[in-house]
């Protein structure tokens, strides 16, 4: 015989009920008594499974030499020489890439034991000239990620600056959490002439050798975490994921693919180059500190490097050498008139959105050029010198009126007397046209409503004034002001037969008491002229 079943749980309410009678009989009305529901138990949740990609299937690389210099030549005036050993050592280290990954699937082994020296770059060149937009438009035609950042920001232990190893992590950011896209990216390292340690200094130099000694194993081959130790917001993330799933995700990016490019200006390389090629009496046809850069750092050796205070494992890890010239008047000339990337489509765009087409005459480009050249910046004098001569272009030809503007060698001279001519002008053209929307308006008043207005001389002026002071189109204006108009003069129509009312200076400051004198004078004529 089956035994009773145990008696059915009751639900809340019965619950309640009865443990409120038993509190009642033993403590009276002193004790309340409230009931709470148990909540489901949350469904486990199923370990996160990371969707299966194929990111190495996807970055794929087929360029030649001369199909990257073309694209630079598209955006970089002069740097000949430069743009053709980048294009090879990335090249040379793309297609390397492609052969390791087609490798170590036929055979790993094979592939872990085959030897390659990375060419990592190091670029010379005084500011301006283009280094960075070299690498920047090389990582955009091969569609890798692409991470700038500035030497004197880091240190050995990131504690006094940055940590070196974000560089990496900052490319899994670009690349939209990618890790595998992330591992082909490209880092480019400016200013790293600021690092070099001092030959006098005593103790630790964390900012100097330190931060070239961290970077040795970054340009090299390692394996850094995707989340850092002092990045609190990844350890929270890395602490969630182990209390829910408990393990946390330890992710990494392999450095072995990632091309470093560190830049910077070297003055005091060039002039330490000089001194030893004198010494050794090497022949040049000029002094050699006046020499161009491109001729003077031929002679350039890691001995060099070395004594302006690199370590030699670090300029090791740099085998290929590029330097870039500097910039004279046409060269700065070529770069507003044919790169892609020219200023002038900067101010084009400025100017189009104040509503106003600018265009620029090659004389008036080449005066422009001169004096950038003057600011001894390279293409970053173009914009120092366009900011000072559009100043005051920008904020007073501004709703001016004027629709065109064209640079020409006057502006360029003269700028202040070409812009009050201009501001002239515009206030001129921006006269007649406001005069003309009021008449417009005018003309569409009596069409609508049978009954016309006309606006005196004074009347338009007191419009065009309103207007400009106001900012407000000239049919908003009078949209505004006239707004009783129809019914007023509608009713005087009807009282008095006239249809067409001449409005004055007076009637724009007070439409409102115009009207009411219009209206009490047809009711009371007589009254009104008395």
């Amino acid at each position: 015989m089956e035994p009773n079943p145990p008696p059915a749980f009751p639900s809340p309410e019965e619950l309640k009920a009865k443990i409120t009678e038993f509190m009642k009989q033993n403590f009276g009305d002193r004790v309340s008594v409230a009931t709470f529901a148990e909540p489901e138990a949350a469904p486990a949740a199923e370990e996160e499974k990371p969707a299966k990609t194929d990111h190495e299937a996807e970055f794929e690389f087929n360029f030649l030499p001369r199909d990257i210099k073309a694209h630079l030549d598209r955006f970089v005036i002069k740097q000949d020489e430069a743009k053709k050993v980048l294009s090879i050592a990335v090249c040379d280290h793309y297609n390397h890439a492609n052969y390791l990954r087609r490798l170590e699937k036929e055979d790993a082994r094979r592939a872990e034991e085959t030897e390659y020296i990375k060419q990592n770059v190091i670029l010379v060149g005084p500011t301006g000239v283009g280094k960075t937009y070299l690498i920047k438009h090389i990582a955009d035609l091969i569609k890798v990620p692409f991470v700038k950042a500035d030497a004197t920001k880091f240190s050995e232990t990131g504690y006094v600056g940055g940590d070196v190893e974000d560089l990496v992590r900052e490319l899994v950011h670009k690349a939209n959490g990618d890790v595998n896209l992330a591992q082909f990216g490209i880092i480019y390292i400016d200013e790293i002439d600021k690092i070099a340690s001092a030959g006098n200094l005593i103790g630790r130099d964390v900012s100097g050798r330190g931060v070239q000694t961290t970077l040795l194993k970054l340009m090299e081959e390692t394996e850094v975490p995707v989340r850092s130790m002092n990045d609190i917001q990844a350890q929270l993330q890395a602490a969630f994921e182990f209390q829910r799933r408990g393990k946390s995700k330890r992710e990494t990016i392999n450095t072995r693919h990632i091309l470093f490019v560190v830049s910077g200006a070297f003055e005091k390389l060039k002039e330490q180059v000089g001194r030893r090629i004198r010494q050794s009496q090497i022949g040049f046809r000029a002094d050699p500190v006046q020499v161009m850069d491109n001729e003077l750092f031929q002679h350039v050796t890691t001995g060099d490097f070395v004594e302006y205070g690199f370590e030699p494992e670090f300029i090791g890890r740099l085998p290929v050498r590029v330097v870039c010239e500097d910039l004279d008047a046409d060269d700065l000339f070529k770069i507003m008139k044919y790169s892609e990337g020219s200023l002038l489509r900067q101010y084009e765009r400025a100017f189009r959105a104040y509503g106003i087409e600018i265009s620029f005459d090659d004389e008036a480009l080449r005066l422009i050029a001169d004096a950038a050249a003057k600011e001894k910046t390279g293409a970053r004098g173009l914009l120092t010198v366009f900011e000072k001569l559009f100043r005051d272009y920008k904020y007073y030809l501004a709703g001016s009126g004027l629709s065109q503007l064209r640079v020409t060698a006057e502006l360029v001279r003269e700028p202040k007397r070409v812009l009050n001519r201009l501001m002239a002008e515009g206030e001129k053209h921006e006269t007649a046209t406001l005069e003309t929307d009021a008449r417009t308006f005018a003309e569409r008043f009596g069409r609508d409503h049978g009954v016309e207005i006309v606006f005196d001389e004074s009347a338009l002026r007191r419009l065009v004034e309103r207007a400009r002071t106001e900012r407000m189109t000239m049919e908003e204006l009078c949209a505004h002001l006239f707004k009783d108009f129809q019914f007023g003069l509608s009713l005087i129509n009807k009282n008095t037969g006239q249809k067409q009312f001449v409005v004055d200076a007076a009637a724009v400051d007070a439409p409102d008491k115009f009207l009411s004198e219009l209206v009490v004078q047809s009711y009371y004529p007589a009254v009104s002229k008395a």
